[in-house]
């Protein structure tokens, strides 16, 4: 009876659905590799998550199958000087002729230039990725993954709220042992998560009998929605393996598609592709902080800038690292050292910068929390406070930010700081309203955004002109033009968080709950939707551009 309930509970475990594919409509870059071309315009069926009381879930653990038989890389041999090779050498999945794999095959065959930009995403990750999978005996085809799941972009977000390189949705995540927090989403952290997700894909490896087409159907749709299809099979005699099962479109679409990502790295010359050499040599070190660091002093102490720490470290939300950890710090290689020499050498006090401020009549550690851009949890552990009662008159000591909040690249202070600085770019011209006059018209004679209109001068779009106003107008010339083009002063920031989501609308939805979900305003998702009023439709289908590090509240 005990050992039935534990194969019950490894069932249950592994039903929870690994990832949430994006969206088709997230980002050019992803439009095509995520969807088959039947597929367009589809959004993926969820399968909700079984969850696992923690007691079952540690006796899961301890119960885990022995190991599968594996064929470890011989890592004695002359190491391939190009990473790409390296995982040449360590491909053991069958690649059948099958007309989903060949439709695959096709498409990445025809976007050189897609493949060119996933390469320089994953540059930075990719060694990493492969010791690990290495280290597990693992088939290398699933270093290859987060090809399919995220492009490679650690930031990717979708509409069943998965996030990072492998798209961990919140339950799977936490199960695998990814904090997700006010400071900090361990689904987004490239250490963290691919030990996770590697760890996940064996477990499901396991459960299937070393099948990994299974697996791999598995991480995408659940463990749970494979298995029903195997004994839908089973009844009717058919066959039980991954090109048999009726399983959901996008998961059909799903282990083919990676399967052609294996074929045309196997083989780049049979297909035209170019694929440039990746040194096989890692690109950064985990380096262990002891306790919370400033991010901004973290990059000067090791010479980098504070975008290359937060594009080595994406699982930090804020401009610290976490309080409760993870106390470690992903830094390129060749400045371990000198990062490591440094944080031995810093005061405990140096780590970051406090306030004394006196609490006001009226105040409540929220708002106090919020107005400090930090959380109450970390008040009350700063302060020994027990509860929530505070006393005007009396001090807090409040940790701040070293460097202004719009220097730490993906906050929101600095996305809002570079599209201030990005818009006010060329000539200012003063403009007097005429009766009759409208922001949409002036915008529209002038060349720029209403909206942008609108925030050089403090208004609302909606707002009313009075004539004779006098309005500012920063007008690009052409010549303005081309040095942001040569700069690279694009509308995204350097390291994009903010992710443009299609979400249909279920039953008992509503617009301030969607707005909940997302944390964002309503007045947003009315206005990205041309919605005046009414009410929603289950169905209907919402756009919404969410920032990734405010998922986590």
């Amino acid at each position: 009876m005990q050992t039935a309930q534990r194969s019950l509970t490894l069932v249950a475990a592994l039903a929870l659905g690994g990832c949430n594919t994006l969206s088709t409509s997230q980002a050019p870059d992803l439009a095509r590799p995520t969807t088959t071309s039947a597929e367009v315009g589809q959004e993926k069926e969820r399968v909700e998550p079984i969850r696992v009381p923690e007691l079952q879930r540690t006796a899961l653990i301890a119960e885990r199958s022995p190991e599968l038989p594996s064929e470890r890389v011989d890592l004695s041999a002359e190491p391939p000087v190009d990473l790409m090779e390296r995982i040449r050498k360590g491909f053991r999945l069958e690649i059948p002729d099958n007309s989903r794999v060949e439709s695959q095959i096709s498409w990445y065959a025809s976007h050189q230039e897609y493949l060119d930009r996933v390469q320089e995403r994953a540059a930075p990750y990719l060694h990493f990725i492969i010791e690990e999978t290495e280290k597990r005996g693992m088939p290398t085809e699933m270093a290859l993954l987060p090809i399919v799941e995220s492009g490679f972009q650690p930031f990717a977000y979708s509409p069943g709220r998965a996030a990072g390189l492998w798209q961990f949705i919140p339950s799977t995540g936490k199960y695998y042992g990814l904090e997700q927090n006010w400071w900090y989403d361990g689904r987004r952290d490239v250490v963290a998560a691919t030990r996770a997700a590697l760890d996940y894909l064996n477990d499901l490896a396991k459960q299937f009998d070393g099948d990994w087409e299974l697996a791999l159907a598995s991480y995408n749709a659940g463990a749970g929605t494979v298995q029903r299809a195997i004994r839908r099979n089973l009844k009717r005699g058919k066959g039980t393996d991954f090109w048999s099962l009726d399983l959901p479109r996008e998961t059909m679409g799903y282990v083919p598609r990676l399967l052609a990502v294996a074929r045309v790295v196997a083989q780049p010359e049979v297909h035209g592709i170019t694929l440039s050499p990746i040194p096989n040599t890692p690109h950064f070190e985990p380096v262990a902080i002891g306790s919370q660091l400033d991010l901004a002093l973290a990059a000067e102490m090791a010479g980098i800038s504070i975008e290359e720490i937060y594009r080595l470290n994406p699982g930090f939300n804020r401009w610290a690292t976490a309080p409760e950890g993870p106390h470690r710090l992903s830094i390129p290689v060749e400045k371990a050292d000198r990062f490591r020499d440094a944080i031995a050498g810093l005061a405990p006090e140096k780590r970051l910068r406090w306030q004394r401020y006196r609490i006001r009549q009226g105040d409540n550690l929220g708002s106090i929390a919020r107005q400090h851009k930090t959380t109450v949890a970390l008040l009350q552990q700063i302060n020994n406070l027990d509860g929530h009662r505070i006393r005007a008159g009396r001090h807090l000591l409040i940790p701040v930010a070293a460097k202004g909040l719009e220097q730490y690249t993906h906050t929101t202070e600095a996305r809002r700081k570079r599209t201030q600085n990005r818009e006010r770019s060329g000539n200012r011209i003063t403009y007097r309203v005429r009766s009759g006059d409208t922001l949409w018209e002036i915008a529209r004679r002038h060349d720029v955004s209403h909206k942008a209109l609108a925030r050089w001068n403090g208004m609302s779009p909606r707002d009313t002109l009075r004539p004779g106003q006098s309005l500012v107008i920063w007008k690009q010339s052409t010549a303005d033009d081309n040095r942001l083009a040569a700069l690279n002063l694009d509308t995204s920031p350097p390291l994009n968080t903010r992710s443009k989501l299609r979400y249909r609308v279920r039953k008992g939805d509503s617009l301030s709950l969607i707005a909940q979900r997302f944390n964002v305003s309503v007045s947003d998702l009315r206005r990205w939707n041309s919605l005046d009023g009414g009410y929603l439709q289950p169905g209907q289908r919402l756009q919404l551009f969410v920032d990734v590090t405010e998922q986590t509240l």
